[in-house]
């Protein structure tokens, strides 16, 4: 039996095989964002499925795809798709692009996904950025002792002033919110969103918040957006499903796409020695 370390190795192996460079950014689309990758010009795509030991995805609009391409010079690994919790009940297998990117040299990681609002002062189509989490998937990432300590927030706050930043030039408004995630694959009822508006949750999704306190344990800068599809039940009336979500995935990415492609724009290229030439803003 391969140990998880053994098995990102194999993983690793075959990436690099196809696309020998150290990405500096990794991005994980979520649900009704993947279009975002068919925007990059001249990559390499792998299907996930092809990959050793990777796991695969069930859910509509997750491709299982890999991209290792470049946007304006910073090399990115896009992963078009990712696995949640309630498909594999593993959290090794969440948190595996996660491992696979810091081990390919990401250190910054931009994560998204689709979620339903609580806040009473978003719609379906606004992009929200996340200054925090609320974990309640009663899961937690591995305990390793290796680990640096953890800094006082998971979300790099000089990305989350880069984006506001970018956002503004480009005349797109965007919030900034706390994130609660559950495991699903149920939606929420409306007593369960009224607990999460209670405890502080601005919006509610099924990913994200196992993936980004890995990303942080492993001292990697963190981005979190938020599409929001939807109203939660009992703020909005209008009966879930997932198609819902993808529809309110395709009017916003078109300034979706506008954000990402001037933030990571602004993150400008690394050097040799893993310094980006860029000074932060």
């Amino acid at each position: 039996m391969h140990t998880l370390a053994q098995r990102i190795q194999d993983s690793v192996a075959f990436i690099e095989q196809r696309f020998p460079f150290h990405p500096q950014v990794a991005l994980v689309l979520g649900s009704g964002l993947g279009d975002f990758a068919e925007t990059l010009q001249g990559g390499v795509s792998i299907r996930t499925a092809d990959i050793p030991h990777y796991p695969v995805s069930t859910v509509e609009g997750h491709k299982g795809r890999i991209i290792l391409a470049h946007l304006k010079q910073v090399p990115l690994i896009v992963f078009q798709g990712r696995v949640h919790f309630y498909e594999c009940n593993s959290v090794d297998a969440v948190l595996y692009p996660v491992r696979i990117a810091h081990a390919l040299g990401a250190r910054t990681m931009i994560i998204t996904n689709a979620a339903g609002g609580v806040n009473r002062q978003m719609n379906p189509g606004d992009l929200m950025t996340i200054s925090d989490q609320i974990n309640l998937t009663t899961e937690r990432t591995p305990y390793n002792p290796s680990f640096v300590k953890q800094s006082s927030s998971i979300y790099a706050k000089e990305l989350l002033t880069l984006v506001q930043t970018v956002s503004t030039s480009l005349g797109i408004q965007i919030h900034q919110g706390v994130y609660v995630g559950v495991k699903g694959p149920s939606y929420e009822t409306a007593a369960e969103v009224a607990m999460v508006y209670r405890i502080g949750g601005d919006a509610v999704g099924m990913s994200t918040v196992l993936e980004t306190r890995l990303g942080s344990e492993l001292q990697m800068r963190v981005l979190g957006i938020s599409c929001i599809t939807n109203k939660a039940t009992g703020i909005g009336t209008s009966k879930l499903n997932h198609q819902e979500v993808t529809e309110a995935a395709n009017k916003v990415k078109h300034d979706f796409a506008r954000i990402l492609k001037g933030v990571i724009g602004e993150l400008g290229p690394r050097t040799t020695s893993g310094v980006t030439r860029k000074k932060m803003m």
